[in-house]
């Protein structure tokens, strides 16, 4: 019904396929690229800092309280805490179904809930974000200076490069590695604080009380108000060493008289190098749906105009770059589905032999695979190496359709019909046929659709794209493909001589087909034979199976066989046993066949000298071709059964009996 309508509509049938074009190239541009499917952990990390206080401190007095309550949320599959100078990271993994946002409500709960227990010292309570563990830098780039102070390096990336980069489109945002931010030091000199009856807070309230922004309130007079500030921020370390601490005896105390004040950085503990030089590094990550090989380029794009803005004598470097493996590794996949279908195309224009045939198709494949990333840009996907493989596999099915239907339409032109009326008949004869296959192709990857899971995360969309590319196959060749076929075939010419390629291609073919019409009788003249090979190769896969399966291997992953294992050692009589049946069984065989072989010969002489004709002798009738025939096709209705059988019984013994049990196996309480 369907290709009969699209036969006697052209126009309406292009367009449908024009649709799918361009819904297919409107998705491709719309895609994101990136190396692999994006699967999003739903992850949380928690932060929490005090100052000063040793990683012991942190685990028992923040870490340990946030762990207990962060157990009462549902859904949590793991937690993990890392404990540091002044710092503590949870980092919570729920179940794959846990919606983020509502996992980081219930974490908001659980820290509020948590705040009264906590040290009161907390400068800012605990803060948290969402994050994606599988989610990876797209970018590194390295500054680094041989005359600035890595500090100023580390003020200029905050100032002027983090922003601009991180408003770029497709940026989430930009980390430094190996900060540097400038810091002053304070080192007490314990011996004078000892002296003058000091302790390290009233230094610590010191050193506050000099950076303190509070407002300190105002003066008034009949005249004017005077508001009062304090002296903000000290951004020295000379600058520290005047500070009053104290007054004893009417003189002051200062810092430079208990300590010394020195410039550094926060954190000195953590520190980048570049070819054995101090630098940091900028690591840009990109959004969940941001296509990696723009934010590539957009960032790229932005380097020249950082660079002009550099101070003097900072040079910035790019370290890595994400989108370089991604672009080849695309590049490949896509010369590799190109060829695909070149090479579909080229050996169905061998078997059909005609460039007009071979065209529809041709046509067929392209429109199946373009129209498949409107799908892909419907469902979320990307432009990464497993839909791309899907859609390099699914090249062969999609033209499976197509050469369905032209095949059947092509046999009803060589039966002399019109073109047109072969189209409307073989279009009705296989036109379920098409759908069965359609939907029978689909229903094979349902179950990789419906997979659990990170490892069913990341094959979802190798199962739909696949599937997509199948079920719009099957459209085209419903509707498309009977409408060409009515159109650009031909009535066929019998006595058309054909191109040398096509005649020796044709040759080869046909001596294919009679070696394998001569395998064929022969085959069927021997059931039991083939009963038995079946038979046996089913018995061969089950013990080989068995034989490569994980409780076969030693936890050093070495095979073990029965009678062997640790602390056991293989002898060679041991090792002959093993080998002895297969000989004996071997020889069993050869001897058989040579008995049958001379036996037919013997016979095939007799009846020779039985009929008056002359006997060329027992060794001439050795060497008869169809003597050999005669003598398997007798000794395996003989023997093959029961050595079958007899090897068969001798495996099951071997497997199913208690002693190769006790033997094979180790003893669990002697382990434990």
């Amino acid at each position: 019904m369907l290709s009969a309508l699209c036969i006697r509509r052209p126009v309406m049938t292009i367009l449908v396929m024009a649709s799918f074009v361009i819904a297919g190239i409107f998705g491709y541009k719309q895609l994101p690229v990136a190396a692999v499917p994006r699967v999003d952990f739903p992850t949380i990390q928690v932060t929490a800092q005090l100052p000063g206080a040793s990683p012991e401190t942190m685990a028992a007095s923040v870490a340990s309280i946030l762990e207990r309550q962060f157990s009462t949320i549902a859904g949590v599959t793991s937690m993990t805490s890392t404990s540091a100078l002044g710092n503590t990271s949870i980092v919570l993994q729920f179940d794959l179904n846990r919606n983020i946002d509502g996992a980081a409500l219930d974490v908001q709960s659980a820290i509020s809930t948590a705040l009264r227990r906590l040290p009161a010292e907390l400068p800012t309570p605990p803060s948290f974000r969402k994050v994606n563990p599988a989610d990876f830098p797209v970018m590194f780039m390295a500054l680094k200076s041989s005359q600035a102070r890595l500090s100023d390096v580390d003020a200029f990336a905050n100032r002027a490069i983090l922003p601009r980069i991180s408003t770029l489109p497709g940026v989430a945002q930009v980390l430094i590695f190996g900060s540097q931010k400038y810091a002053v030091r304070v080192r007490a000199d314990l011996d004078q604080l000892a002296v003058r009856g000091l302790t390290l807070q009233e230094l610590l309230n010191a050193v506050v009380n000099a950076n303190s922004t509070k407002p300190v309130g105002a003066i008034a007079d009949r005249r004017q108000n005077s508001i009062l500030d304090a002296t903000g921020p000290i951004n020295k370390a000379a600058d520290y060493m005047p500070v009053i601490v104290t007054w004893q005896n009417g003189a002051p105390v200062r810092i430079s008289d208990v300590a010394t004040a020195i410039d550094s950085v926060e954190n000195d503990k953590v520190a980048s190098w570049l070819d054995g030089t101090r630098a940091i590094i900028l690591a840009v990550y990109r959004q969940p749906d941001a296509n990696t090989v723009e934010v590539v380029d957009r960032v790229k794009a932005m380097l020249p105009a950082i660079q002009s803005e550099l101070p003097s004598g900072v040079d910035i470097q790019l370290l890595a770059d994400r989108s370089v493996p991604i672009r080849h590794a695309i590049e490949d996949v896509e010369l590799t589905l190109a060829l695909a279908g070149l090479l579909v195309i080229i050996a169905i224009y061998f078997f059909l032999r005609s460039a007009r045939a071979t065209l529809i198709p041709a046509i067929a494949l392209p429109i199946s695979v373009i129209g498949t990333f409107a799908g892909m840009y419907a469902c979320g996907h990307s432009i990464d190496n497993i839909s791309l493989l899907a859609l390099t596999l699914a090249v062969g099915f999609v033209v499976d359709d197509a050469i369905v239907m032209l095949e059947n339409i092509v046999r009803h032109i060589e039966a002399g019909e019109k073109p047109m009326e072969a189209a409307f008949r073989g279009s009705k004869e296989v036109g379920f046929t098409i759908i069965s296959m359609t939907l029978s192709l689909v229903a094979v990857f349902i179950p990789v659709l419906f997979m659990g899971g990170v490892v069913g995360r990341m094959f979802n969309e190798f199962g739909l794209v696949i599937s997509f590319a199948i079920l719009i196959s099957g459209v085209v060749s419903l509707t498309l493909t009977p409408m060409l076929c009515s159109r650009l075939l031909k009535p066929i010419d019998h006595h058309e001589e054909h191109n040398f390629l096509l005649r020796s291609f044709e040759w080869s073919f046909n001596k294919l087909s009679a070696g394998y019409g001569w395998a064929l009788e022969r085959t069927v003249a021997l059931p039991r034979t083939v009963l038995v090979v079946t038979l046996g190769t089913f018995v061969l896969t089950a013990y080989l199976f068995q034989r490569g399966s994980p409780e076969s291997r030693d936890p050093d992953g070495e095979e073990t066989r029965p009678g062997e294992g640790p602390g056991a050692q293989t002898t060679f009589a041991q090792k002959l046993y093993a080998h002895s049946l297969g000989l004996a069984l071997l020889a069993l065989f050869l001897l058989s066949f040579i008995l049958h072989w001379i036996n037919s010969a013997r016979h095939a002489a007799e009846k020779a000298t039985e009929k008056g004709l002359p006997d060329p002798g027992l060794i001439r009738h050795l060497g008869d071709p169809q003597l050999w025939f005669e003598s398997f096709q007798n000794w395996q209705s003989e023997f093959l059964s029961t050595a079958v059988l007899v090897v068969l019984g001798i495996f099951l013994r071997e497997r199913l009996s208690p002693e190769s049990k006790a033997v094979g196996e180790p003893n669990s309480k002697t382990g434990a």
